[in-house]
């Protein structure tokens, strides 16, 4: 076959070359993000958990000392969880209900790679609760 019946395929390759490789791009900063939001998923736990520790640690001072029951003192654990998030440089809220204090925290991953498309932050939502049990000898009472 003659040269002048092929078609001209020069320069093919690097567009091709130029294509693959903004996808591949793209595809690390998805992996980068994405990761970014998981860890920051995992802070957010970790955070929650810890303020719902603190605060469950507030307990009415009167009957526990009595021995009769050891229950929450709501409006401290609630001040002394939401403090502990406060200090942590998030937001969140806590709420107890009975014997138990649970904390919500929300947060936001700051983007590396997907705000080039737009997209600078990822919202990130967590939850944790802290139980009050009264043990004696190790057996919860």
């Amino acid at each position: 076959m003659s040269r002048s019946g092929c078609r001209d395929e020069r320069g093919s390759i690097s567009i091709w070359l130029a294509l693959s490789s903004f996808v591949m791009i793209f595809l690390v900063g998805l992996a980068v993000d994405l990761g970014g939001q998981v860890h920051a998923q995992q802070r957010g736990h970790d955070l929650a958990a810890q303020a719902a520790r603190a605060g469950g640690e507030e307990v009415q001072a009167a009957p526990a000392i009595e021995g009769s029951a050891v229950t929450i003192d709501v409006t401290n654990a609630r001040a002394a969880a939401e403090h502990y998030l406060s200090a942590a440089g998030v937001t969140g809220t806590a709420t107890v209900t009975g014997d138990t204090l649970t904390v919500t925290v929300h947060d936001s991953y700051q983007t590396k790679f997907l705000g080039l498309i737009g997209i600078n932050h990822l919202d990130v939502t967590s939850t944790a609760t802290a139980h009050l049990v009264r043990t004696l000898g190790g057996n919860p009472r």
